[in-house]
């Protein structure tokens, strides 16, 4: 993972809500970034490195599914292996709602099992055909060494 001096910049443009940014989501999505901020210091770290991979699908009938991947997986040999192939996903189903400029999926399925049963918060801003994701402050269980993090995700309409 490699630290960036980035600061995070807010959109200016309105944020769709309710059902015009359900509307926008609708479909398959591609990883193009996935930083993770930490809040005590600041810093910004490529948590999937710079060439992640995955998709995140919305349907219409409220299901969503993601499965991001970090730059250079290969398969593992050993549990060890294992074990750091976990520190670079993120995966997980479930019945997502909107709420504002927020989707909500509760979790049915996960990489992580203390996910499952849970509620996801995401704020999303879409615009044309890239989506900027913010997750609230939290602990993740693959990165951050138990300090409060924040995921921040670039998304490009797959096509």
């Amino acid at each position: 993972m490699s630290n960036h001096s980035q600061t995070i910049t807010p959109s200016t443009s309105t944020p769709l809500t309710g059902a015009a940014l359900k509307a926008a989501l609708v479909g398959t999505w591609e990883l193009i970034s996935y930083k993770v901020e930490e809040e005590e210091s600041g810093a910004l770290i490529d948590a999937m490195g710079d060439h992640p991979r995955g998709r995140v699908i919305f349907t219409q009938d409220d299901w969503v599914a993601f499965n991001l991947e970090g730059t250079g997986r290969t398969p593992a040999k050993t549990d060890d292996d294992r074990a750091r192939l976990m520190q670079t996903l993120v995966a997980y189903i479930g019945r997502y709602h909107i709420e504002d400029n927020q989707w909500i999926t509760q979790v049915e399925t996960a990489w992580a099992p203390e996910w499952v049963g849970t509620q996801q918060r995401r704020t999303v801003t879409v615009d044309g055909n890239t989506a900027d994701v913010i997750t609230p402050w939290r602990l993740m269980p693959n990165w951050g060494g138990g300090q409060m993090s924040r995921s921040i995700i670039r998304f490009h309409r797959a096509g």
